[in-house]
Formats: structure tokens, C-alpha cells, sequence
């Protein structure tokens, strides 16, 4: 089994960091090249969204970030301790009726239920926030 995390500020600078890692990581698993871009992608959008509602901007707060890999699954853990968030209370988008509006944001989880083949949301210990993010290896 593949393991290894990293911690990062709650800063949009570190994002690049965070790409890097997710990057590293998938080159070492079994993991499809051609996902390798739609799961960094998966994991920015998550971590884009700590920074921005759990952390509101502020510069002081952790995000963890930990991978774990087999040949069957590519398994990325990203934790918080901003406010809390349940990404199911939020309803399916119509990406149509977007487009329409000319709506640009709000997509980030509608990108990760699409791209990835999990998507889980745990509150640990009454302090941490979990979002697993599955991407089956075939």
C-alpha cells in the first residue's frame, strides 16, 4: 500500500503544493495517466472550498491532506478544522440551467461527485472535517 500526507496552510498560494503532492502520489500508484489530471483537479476544488468557507480567507488555519493507494482504489483524505460542511445537504446542480445563467462558481462539488466515484463527508470528534475522495483503479 501506497501512504503518505502533508499538511498546508489555509492559503491559496499552497495550492500549487497540494497539485504537486496529488501528482507524486498518482505517479507512483496504478492509477490511469488519464485521471491523474480530473483527480488533481478533484482534490483543488476541495481544497479551494476549506480555504475559501471553512476558513473564510484566513490565513491560520491547517489543512491535511493524505493519500492512501492499492491496486484498487486511490484514496485521498483532506481534513479541517474550519466550520463545518456537508456537501451531501447540498442539492444536484442542473449544469444546463447554469450554463444558461452564466453561473461560474458553485461547481467545485458538482466537479468532485463527477470525476470521482466517491465522495464522503465525515465530522470526526466534533473539531475535524473529512472529505474522502475515491477514484476506483481499473
Amino acid at each position: 500500500m501506497l501512504k503518505d500526507k502533508i499538511n498546508v496552510e489555509s492559503n491559496t498560494r499552497f495550492l500549487i503544493a497540494v497539485r504537486d503532492f496529488v501528482s507524486r502520489m498518482i505517479r507512483a500508484s496504478k492509477i490511469h495517466r488519464e485521471d491523474e489530471n480530473k483527480v488533481i483537479l478533484a482534490v483543488d476544488e476541495a481544497v479551494s472550498n476549506i480555504i475559501e468557507h471553512a476558513y473564510e480567507f484566513k490565513e491560520d488555519g491547517s489543512i491535511e491532506i493524505e493519500v492512501e493507494a492499492n491496486e484498487k482504489e486511490f484514496r485521498v483524505f483532506i481534513r479541517d478544522s474550519g466550520k463545518s460542511f456537508d456537501p451531501d445537504s447540498l442539492p444536484d446542480i442542473n449544469i444546463n440551467e447554469n450554463v444558461k445563467r452564466g453561473k461560474k462558481r458553485g461547481l467545485g462539488i458538482f466537479l468532485m461527485r463527477k470525476i470521482m466515484d466517491e465522495v464522503r463527508y465525515n465530522f470526526r470528534d466534533s473539531i475535524t472535517n473529512e472529505l474522502l475522495l475515491v477514484k476506483y483503479i481499473k
